[in-house]
């Protein structure tokens, strides 16, 4: 599939699933590349924390593939640039902020010298090939949130990123609508649209309002609060550097990645007014009701502050007396790790406080009303919904129709889509699919390792060695267990087996060492299934002597 000439669009992550986000456009010949991200593991990905997005598609058109583009700094749109950055081999651009945390990331993996990245200033627009590309600043709960104007000779594409509208923004500032409404007066064929919160009935909030509404919940709070917000929110960063100064706390910050976001902000002109931070062992000295703690960990992820916290891990402690506020929402798929982190805080005598209970988070993405208002200015011919789930993108397709936009399209990652000319049509399909980062290597999601993991995790694994000299049994078959449900029947169950064994070496020990092999393997595990009700995983070394 080669552009010819035409105006394509191709998402390889993110339309179908929220997160993970990879856009290309296509045009004379070429390629380019909108973001780079990643999602992040759960139960179906055993030992995975980190999943990326196949580029088998455009890593087949290296040459065509003109630079990427970054609209912001957050995981799902940066994070797979350290693993893919250096394969891809073509240059990247991004705003002085987000290029200080995807230089952050190259550092990490040693390649910074490898990978061209290129700092864009949002104020001047610059040409790669025969695609025109302006950065136009919209609010986000991240610095230098943008979308950017895509121009081509066959029509312009406004390609929002992730956004909201926010009148008091904590950080940075955004288009207005008179600068929106001059991009939609020059024409613009295509919005290609975040649609996360477009269930939503209402606005999504200012973060100045949270400022009103944490300042609130802490300050009413007895003993020590600890607020959990996404690491990558700089703006909630701010706005608790605000709200520790309203409340006559002092501020403390657990986690890498929170580090991580203050030295780089710092570094490019934001929080240069954030409040000194104290060190762990300084917080715990203090009276409580004079602590601020902001940790990372909110989703429930394992490794992070909070988590360690709750389990009583960690130099800082929360006890009966203290407060944690959960300044953020939920991300579906993890009720049951924030669930859990939630009953230990609470086992403890802690307050929990959530967005349930106060007005103590806004989201960073549109509802209805901002979707409508972005409409009206851009005005474009076409709705292109991306970044969510297929629910989510169909219902802002039907939306953007009901709100007079002359057409929509329905996609999902994979679908190749002609926008110009006589666009929107579907023209072909890609193969798209999903990459795992364990350990230090990268694997098909779906690919052996991972799916031998899955077997071993649902069924359990039994070892079982046999010796055989002259087709014979020589000494006693070895049987070794894990993850098979037999607790205090393991020896009887290890016997069984092992008659099992035996039995099949009597059986077909004379014969070809593979077919021995195999019918030890279904011996035992059958002998599992009479046992258990289940079908382990057995694998069979054959000793010949």
């Amino acid at each position: 599939m080669t552009p010819e000439k035409e105006l394509l669009f191709l998402a390889l992550g993110g339309s179908g699933e929220i997160g993970m986000n990879v856009n290309l456009y296509g045009c004379q010949g070429k390629w380019l590349m909108v973001d780079c991200g990643i999602t992040f593991g759960d139960a179906n990905y055993p030992g995975i924390d980190v999943i990326l997005p196949d580029l088998q598609f455009i890593e087949e058109r290296l040459d065509d593939l003109l630079g990427i583009v970054l609209t912001h700094g957050h995981e799902d749109h940066i994070g797979a640039l350290p693993y893919l950055a250096g394969e891809l081999g073509v240059p990247l651009y991004a705003t002085p902020f987000t290029a200080g945390l995807i230089h952050g990331k190259l550092e990490e993996e040693g390649i910074e010298e490898k990978v061209e990245l290129n700092v864009v200033n949002e104020e001047g627009p610059f040409n790669l090939g025969p695609f025109r590309i302006t950065y136009t600043p919209l609010a986000h709960s991240i610095p230098e949130g943008n979308a950017v104007l895509i121009e081509t000779p066959y029509g312009s594409v406004f390609h929002t990123g992730d956004w909201k509208l926010d009148d008091s923004p904590a950080l940075g500032g955004a288009s207005t609508a008179a600068e929106l409404t001059a991009i939609g007066d020059k024409g613009v064929l295509a919005l290609v649209c975040d649609s996360t919160n477009v269930f939503n009935p209402e606005a999504s909030g200012s973060e100045g309002a949270v400022r009103e509404g944490l300042d609130q919940v802490i300050g009413a709070a007895k003993g020590r609060v600890l607020v959990t917000t996404f690491a990558s929110n700089a703006a909630r960063l701010q706005t608790l550097g605000e709200v520790a100064r309203d409340t006559g706390r002092e501020l403390c910050v657990a986690g890498r990645s929170l580090d991580r976001i203050l030295r780089v902000a710092k570094s490019t002109g934001y929080l240069r007014d954030f409040p000194d931070t104290i060190d762990f062992e300084a917080a715990m000295d203090l009276p409580p009701h004079k602590v601020l703690i902001v940790a990372t960990g909110g989703q429930g992820e394992p490794r992070a502050a909070l988590n360690r916290i709750a389990e009583g891990s960690h130099v800082l402690k929360v006890t009966e007396g203290d407060t944690v506020v959960f300044s953020s929402r939920q991300i579906p798929g993890n009720e049951i790790a924030i669930g859990r982190i939630m009953n230990t805080l609470a086992a403890k005598g802690v307050e929990l406080i959530t967005d349930r209970q106060a007005f103590i988070h806004v989201s960073g993405h549109p509802g209805r009303p901002e979707l409508a208002a972005m409409y009206k200015w851009i005005r474009p011919e076409i709705v292109v919904p991306v970044h969510g789930e297929v629910r989510h993108m169909y219902e802002q397709a039907r939306f953007a129709l009901e709100q007079g936009v002359p057409k929509s399209i329905r996609q999902v990652n994979g679908d190749i889509i002609r926008l110009a000319p006589d666009g929107p049509s579907k023209i072909g399909e890609a193969p798209v699919g999903r990459l795992v980062l364990d350990g230090d290597i990268i694997l098909p999601a779906d690919g052996t390792t991972i799916n031998e993991r899955r077997r071993v995790a649902l069924y359990g694994q039994i070892s079982a060695a046999v010796a055989i000299r002259n087709g014979k049994l020589a000494g006693e078959p070895q049987i070794r267990l894990q993850g098979i449900p037999v607790e205090e029947d393991r020896e009887d169950f290890i016997a069984e087996a092992s008659d099992a064994a035996r039995e099949a070496v009597k059986k077909d020990g004379k014969g070809d060492v593979e077919k021995l092999r195999e019918s030890v393997r279904l011996a035992v595990r059958r002998a599992a299934v009479r046992f258990t009700g289940k079908k382990p995983v057995v694998d069979v070394l054959i000793i010949e002597q």
